[in-house]
């Protein structure tokens, strides 16, 4: 039999490896971890979800600040943001979550932190500066980085990307962003509330393309209200640095030709898969621009090879990162052929308001040919939402041709916290009867999901047939009061 140096190797430390290391080396399995970078943590605790939602908290502090009179308070001058303040604060928040990510974590847990890059030599080894490493089964969770576009002209004027937005000196005074994903519409309101006058620009007709219209649209809506300029149905022709500024042109919808001149670019127009320096070919293991190609169980086309987290191309999200990496696990370390369900992975866009996702959307839903009907609940009409000032947004619950859940879109306060609800609810199989009937705290947003569920009920329950039903065995004598009388 083979003798390896470890039962298990992982070659990444973001939220995918880190996973597997936690969770491999509890089990009792002889775990080591490489990471290229000086520090564990991957993207989204050094420039993804850590730094953009404390810098989100401190623009909607700020935001708050600017407009008290919305909460009957006096108007007051806030003096301009000092933006090298907000980005101590960002790194104090990573350096506390750092600790938990640290190597000596990982040591007292059993697992091996090893620092450098990774090179396969074979389909059980690989090359580690002067050192060769081998393992049984190897983990590929290398994530992915920024995509910067053949624009003409981008890269000679200088762009940013999520990796450098987060450690600016000062605050510019103007950014146009290439991209209306979630970390372009993210970064545009709140660079527009700290102070920055902002343009985002995208091909698409729509922010937020995954997302429903409807619900992308009022996102829109609020931004633009909030001083967001907006190109929409745009192409990019080039760019220019004319001075200290940068200029870029484009032909918006109606094929005008517009240049947009501002101090900085940022550019959020995709992601790539972290796959080169590997030596991925010498070894056979297939891979596309997307992503390292895996089946059901993660693993490669060498078998006992897995990749798990964006490196895979697939739902590129931190907690499907962490999900992936309990699949690698069952596989590798407990031979359970478990296979990955994405059915109801949940997320969520930081904006104000959130918008989170659950299941199939309404566009899917049209996509897939399938028969559903759409049920609402207004945040306008939930008392809480009343009391802190949030008017805009809805619940919007998909139910098929049995009426079952498809899927739940929610556009509001915290909406990513009442989405965890919703994902009780469908991974565990409730009925929306439960939830309907289930007696929540008064008054709070999470109303608002029992309020959406008995929506769907109440046509039923109130019906005129019912009336008639509960008229003839238990005698009611019917309505007490009519509009016309009260008139």
């Amino acid at each position: 039999m083979t003798q390896y140096n470890y039962d298990i190797g992982i070659i990444g430390g973001g939220a995918a490896g880190l996973t597997v290391a936690s969770g491999a080396a509890q089990l009792g399995a002889k775990t080591v971890l490489i990471e290229k970078e000086a520090a564990l943590g991957g993207d989204c605790l050094h420039f993804g979800c850590v730094p953009s939602k404390t810098l989100i908290r401190s623009a909607h502090v700020y935001h708050l600040m600017k407009h008290p009179e919305g909460f009957g308070l006096p108007k007051m001058d806030v003096p301009p943001v000092d933006f090298s303040k907000i980005a101590r604060r960002i790194q104090d928040v990573i350096d506390v979550i750092q600790k938990h990510d640290s190597e000596e974590r990982f040591c007292g847990l059993g697992a091996k932190i090893m620092f450098g890059e990774a090179v396969f030599r074979d389909e059980h080894a690989v090359q580690l500066g002067g050192k060769r490493l081998t393992a049984k089964h190897w983990v590929i969770a290398t994530g992915s980085s920024p995509v910067a576009p053949p624009i003409p002209g981008l890269h000679e004027a200088g762009f940013l990307t999520n990796k450098e937005i987060f450690s600016l000196d000062s605050l510019p005074e103007s950014m146009t962003i290439l991209g209306g994903g979630p970390i372009g519409i993210e970064m545009a309101q709140a660079f527009n509330r700290l102070g920055c006058r902002v343009t985002v620009v995208d091909r698409a007709g729509q922010i937020l393309g995954k997302e429903d219209k409807d619900m992308a649209d009022a996102v829109r809506d609020v931004m633009a209200a909030e001083g967001v300029m907006f190109y929409l149905g745009a192409s990019i022709e080039n760019v220019d640095k004319t001075g200290s500024k940068k200029a870029v042109t484009i032909v918006d919808v109606s094929g005008q030709t517009v240049v947009l001149e501002s101090d900085k670019i940022l550019v959020a127009m995709g992601r790539a898969a972290n796959v080169e320096g590997l030596g991925l070919e010498a070894i056979g293991v297939d891979f596309e621009r997307g992503g390292i190609l895996v089946d059901s169980r993660l693993r490669t086309s060498q078998k006992h090879i897995f990749a798990a987290g964006d490196v895979s191309g697939g739902f590129q999200f931190t907690h499907a990162a962490g999900y992936e990496g309990g699949i690698v696990i069952s596989n590798a370390i407990f031979h359970l052929p478990r296979k990955t369900d994405y059915t109801y992975l949940p997320w969520c866009t930081y904006t104000d308001p959130e918008l989170a996702s659950i299941g199939m959307n309404e566009t899917g839903a049209k996509k897939e040919g399938l028969a559903y009907t759409v049920w609402t609940e207004a945040f306008k009409d939930n008392d809480r939402s009343l009391a802190e000032g949030e008017q805009v947004g809805k619940v919007k619950m998909i139910l098929d041709k049995k009426e079952k859940p498809l899927g739940v879109q929610i556009l509001g306060p915290r909406a990513g916290d009442l989405l965890s609800e919703w994902v009780a609810v469908l991974n565990g199989k409730v009925k929306l009867s439960t939830l309907a009937a289930a007696v929540h705290p008064y008054p709070t947003l999470g109303e608002i999901n029992k309020r959406v569920a008995g929506s769907f009920f109440s046509p039923k329950i109130f019906s005129d047939r019912v009336q008639k039903g509960l008229k003839f065995f238990f005698n009611l004598k019917g309505r007490a009061c009519t509009l016309e009388e009260s008139e």
